[in-house]
């Protein structure tokens, strides 16, 4: 009894949420893909180092000139985390990143707490416990969410703002606005976001509200034009000037960027996660949710349709509807316990989808990705000079990968890519040669050894076993064996 009732409590759920992501937070290095690190991390982090590591900025060095389309929401929130960092301090990458990490396991607990919340007040507190669960200990969250994805770091906005819709029987002025200034701190941080709070505004057109649409479309503008329009023309000098060339560039070319035409793969993803059978039966209740829940269902479902229809697909495009999907999932399914098959069928899948889940839960929350090129940079980092010129050597069996410069904090390191052996183009002034991969090591070191006499190993980086995993599933993920050789001078 002691025990049902420990698993019957909110803050339970919670509190074990929240460990699970500090435990992500301290022991799941990396960064899961390019963008949340190359596209936040160097990007933010170089600006606290008076460096502009992707050239945005108008007035640095090498930049185009021209707004590429990125907002500087997220990116300037890391910035001023690492600013505030150097101002106390502290500049260990990897001390830097455990703090960013348990900043957004914190954040991460109110897509829980949201997620209960909403689901006890659409439904019953059965439900809100199951969803709560869900959302804790899914095997995928903790992990994703000490990562920096916008996809990720979006959605405890997006709750909030659902929350402020629903959580009185009369919707008032004030929690429409408080909803839409919520819902567009989540399209700032990803524009594509927009298309929920347009499913949003639809559901109060068929409902007549013009009340609804006018206040919960004035707290999106509200936020959308501090965080896009005053910040855009602070930097470029007329605003919106990030989104429009966002929406430009998404026009012309975005379509023919990593094409895909699986139209159906979100939906494999949202029932993949949750496995099979359990997947396939929460996806049931996700359709028929529409009859109790239309005011969550139908953004969600334009969000979904949306990204399955625009033909540039990844997968973690979608993340940022998971939560939605399975509290609507649980909640629409709650009818069809009312039969025997569907109830039985409902336990069964559960206790198969808990039976694998805990298990990943505990792998994923201490895995760490892309590790041996961290390892490889990260060795750099109490080397004297400043500005040391790398060769990176991928002539055997592995890719030539970017390295990340944030984990070495020498923002003029630069990289020479050399991927066959050729005496006549060797680099007289580098200080250290990666080799990438373990395919004729011992034949490139020596061929190395020939140029510089004086190279001796410097630090052995080996992929972590996820990464290793993943490169045996598929090849084109380059998770290389790294060994850093040091060019004495």
């Amino acid at each position: 009894m002691v025990s049902k009732n420990i698993f019957s409590s909110y803050k339970t759920i919670l509190i074990v949420g929240l460990i699970f992501r500090l435990i992500a937070a301290v022991f799941s290095e990396g960064y899961g893909m390019h963008d949340d690190h190359f596209l936040t991390i160097e990007a933010s982090s170089s600006w606290a180092n008076n460096y502009d590591y992707n050239h945005w900025l108008p007035w640095s060095e090498g930049s185009s000139g021209k707004p590429e389309g990125h907002s500087f929401t997220y990116v300037g929130l890391n910035y001023l985390f690492f600013a505030s960092c150097k101002f106390f301090g502290i500049s260990d990458p990897k001390i830097l990143m455990i703090l960013n990490r348990i900043l957004h396991a914190f954040l991460s607990i109110f897509v829980v707490y949201f997620g209960i919340k909403i689901t006890e007040k659409l439904s019953n507190r059965k439900n809100a416990l199951t969803a709560g669960w869900l959302l804790a200990l899914l095997w995928l969250m903790p992990f994703m969410s000490v990562r920096n994805l916008v996809e990720m770091v979006a959605i405890p906005f997006l709750m909030c703002g659902i929350w402020f819709l629903i959580r009185k029987d009369k919707t008032t002025t004030r929690n429409l606005l408080y909803a839409g200034i919520m819902c567009g701190l989540a399209i700032s941080f990803r524009y594509q976001i927009g298309i929920f709070s347009v499913g949003i505004v639809t559901y109060y057109l068929f409902k007549k509200s013009w009340r609804s649409i006018f206040y919960f479309s004035l707290g999106n503008l509200i936020t959308f034009f501090i965080t896009q329009g005053i910040v855009d023309f602070y930097i470029w000098g007329y605003p919106f000037a990030e989104f429009w060339s966002y929406v430009t560039y998404n026009m012309n070319e975005g379509t023919k960027y990593l094409p895909n035409t699986n139209y159906f793969m979100y939906f494999y993803v949202l029932f993949g996660v949750l496995f099979f059978p359990f997947g396939l039966l929460v996806g049931i209740g996700f359709f028929r949710s529409y009859k109790n829940s239309m005011l969550l269902f139908l953004p969600t479902l334009f969000f979904l349709l949306f990204h399955t229809f625009y033909p540039n697909r990844q997968e973690r495009f979608i993340l940022s509807i998971l939560p939605f999907f399975i509290i609507l999932g649980v909640i629409g399914y709650e009818k069809l316990k009312e039969k025997n098959f569907w109830r039985k069928s409902w336990n069964v899948s559960l206790k198969i989808f808990w039976g694998l889940n805990l298990f990943l839960v505990c792998f994923f929350s201490i895995i760490s990705t892309k590790y041996s090129r961290i390892s490889a940079m990260y060795s750099l980092y109490n080397f004297p000079k400043s500005n040391p010129t790398i060769l990176v050597e991928g002539s055997g069996d592995a890719e030539v990968s970017m390295m990340p410069k944030f984990y070495a904090n020498k923002w003029h390191t630069s990289f020479i890519e050399k991927k066959v052996l050729e005496k006549d183009s060797i680099q007289p002034a580098i200080d250290f040669i990666f080799f990438a991969g373990k395919g004729n090591l011992n034949q490139r070191i020596a061929f190395y050894k020939a140029q510089y006499p004086d190279l001796t190993l410097y630090k052995v980086c080996e992929p972590s076993l996820i990464d290793k995993i993943v490169h045996n599933l598929n090849p084109r993920n380059v998770n290389e064996y790294i060994e850093v050789w040091r060019v004495h001078k």
